[in-house]
C-alpha cells in the first residue's frame, strides 16, 4: 500500500483527452467516520477489477477503518488533511487517479462480479457520459436502492425504483441522474464537464453532474448488469437537510435554461415558503434559514458558474424540461400529510409550463 501527497480539489481545466497510458479503470472510494463497510467493499473491488486497475481511496477522516483494509499494490490511498466531503472528495480522488475511466463507489457498497466492467463498457459508447448500475439494498438484494434518480422541476431529487424488484428493471435505459453510489464516466468526459462542484459537499452533486452532461449534448445510462449492493442509510449525515435544501437551489439556480428557471421560481418560491412553515412545526426551521443565507452569500459564486454552465449548454429549454418529472414521489420516506394534493397541484403548474415552453419552441 503507497499513500500518496494530498490531491487539489479544484476540477480539471483541460478539455483534452486523458493519457492512454496508465491503469484503464481508476475505482474512488471515499471514507469518513466509523466505515463499517469499507474493508467488505474494498475487497469486492479488488476481487472484480484487473491487475493493472486501481483503487484510490480518499481519507476524509477514517484512520481505524482505513488501517485495517487488505495491502495491496492496486490500492493508493491520499489523505487530503481535512473531510471534503463527498463532491471535494471525489475530485481530489479523481485528480489523483490514473485511469482512463473513472468508477465513483460508496464506501458501504459492494460490487457483484463483472459490475465495474459492465459500467465501463456502457460508457464506451462515446454518446454515454455516464453509467450507473442496479444498485441493491444489502439486507434485500433482490430489491432495489435505485436504478437512476428522478429528477422533479423544484430540484427535488430521489432514489429511483426504491423497493421495488429487482428483475422489474432488467432493460438499459437513459436516466435523467445517474447515482453516486456507483456510477463510471470517461476521464475525459469528467474533465470536460469539470467533475463535482466542490462547493456542494455533499448531496446533489451527481445530479447537477448529470444534467450538465445532458447539456453538452451526451447521454447518461441505466445498466442493469452492473450490480452493488448498498447498505443504504436515509439520513447519514446529521447535516443533510441544510445541505439538500441549499444544494437542491444551488443547482436550480445555476443548470436551469433562463426561460425554465424563469417558469419555475415563482413554483420554487411559493414550495420553499411551505417548507419553512413546515420546517416550525418540526424543528427544522433552522435548516430551511441557513441554506437560504448561504444562498445570498453565495450569490457572486451562482452567478458566476450559472454564465459558465450555460454558456456551455447545447440544450434547448424544452429539451431540457423534458428530463424532469411533475410529480414528487420518493419511496425511501412516509409519505407526508398533503402530498397528493401537492402533486396535483405540481402537475397541473407543470403541464402549463410545458404548453409555454413548447409555443416558445414552435416561434
Amino acid at each position: 500500500m503507497t499513500t500518496e501527497p494530498a490531491a487539489s480539489t479544484e476540477p480539471a481545466e483541460t478539455t483534452e483527452p486523458a493519457e492512454t497510458t496508465g491503469p484503464a479503470i481508476s475505482v474512488i472510494v471515499l471514507a469518513w467516520g466509523a466505515e463499517p463497510y469499507l474493508g467488505a467493499c474494498v475487497e469486492s473491488v479488488l476481487r472484480t477489477i484487473g491487475a493493472e486497475d486501481e483503487i484510490v481511496l480518499v481519507d476524509n477522516g477514517a484512520r481505524p477503518a482505513v488501517a485495517a483494509l487488505p495491502s495491496d499494490d492496486r490500492l493508493r490511498i491520499i489523505r487530503p488533511g481535512a473531510n471534503l466531503g463527498f463532491a471535494g472528495g471525489c475530485n481530489a480522488g479523481v485528480a489523483a487517479a490514473r485511469g482512463r475511466t473513472l468508477v465513483l463507489l460508496n464506501s458501504d457498497a459492494e460490487v457483484r462480479p463483472g459490475a465495474i466492467a459492465r459500467l465501463v463498457e456502457a460508457v464506451s459508447d462515446p454518446r454515454v457520459a455516464i453509467a450507473s448500475g442496479s444498485v441493491r439494498l444489502a439486507d434485500q438484494p433482490d430489491l432495489i436502492n435505485t436504478v437512476g434518480n428522478p429528477v422533479q422541476y423544484l430540484g427535488v431529487v430521489w432514489a429511483g425504483g426504491y423497493g421495488e424488484p429487482a428483475d422489474q428493471h432488467l432493460a438499459p435505459r437513459d436516466v435523467t441522474a445517474a447515482t453516486g453510489a456507483f456510477l463510471a464516466v470517461r476521464r475525459q468526459v469528467w474533465d470536460e464537464l469539470g467533475g463535482f462542484p466542490a462547493e456542494y459537499f455533499a448531496y446533489h452533486e451527481d445530479t447537477e453532474l448529470s444534467l450538465r452532461a445532458w447539456q453538452h449534448g451526451y447521454r447518461v445510462r441505466y445498466e442493469p448488469g452492473a450490480v452493488a449492493v448498498h447498505h443504504y442509510e436515509f439520513s447519514r449525515n446529521p447535516r443533510k437537510e441544510f445541505l439538500l435544501q441549499r444544494n437542491r437551489w444551488f443547482t436550480v439556480l445555476t443548470v436551469y435554461p433562463r426561460r425554465v428557471l424563469v417558469l419555475v421560481l415563482p413554483m420554487m418560491i411559493a414550495f420553499d415558503l411551505a417548507l419553512a412553515v413546515a420546517g416550525l412545526r418540526r424543528g427544522t426551521l433552522r435548516a430551511w434559514v441557513r441554506a437560504t443565507g448561504s444562498l445570498a452569500r453565495h450569490a457572486r459564486l451562482i452567478r458566476r458558474r450559472r454564465a459558465a454552465v450555460q454558456a456551455a449548454s447545447q440544450l434547448d429549454p424544452a429539451a431540457f424540461a423534458a428530463l424532469l418529472v411533475a410529480r414528487i414521489e420518493p419511496a425511501m420516506i412516509e409519505r407526508p400529510p398533503g402530498l397528493g394534493l401537492l402533486n396535483v397541484v405540481l402537475a397541473g403548474y407543470w403541464r402549463l409550463v410545458q404548453i409555454v415552453l413548447g409555443a416558445g419552441a414552435r416561434r
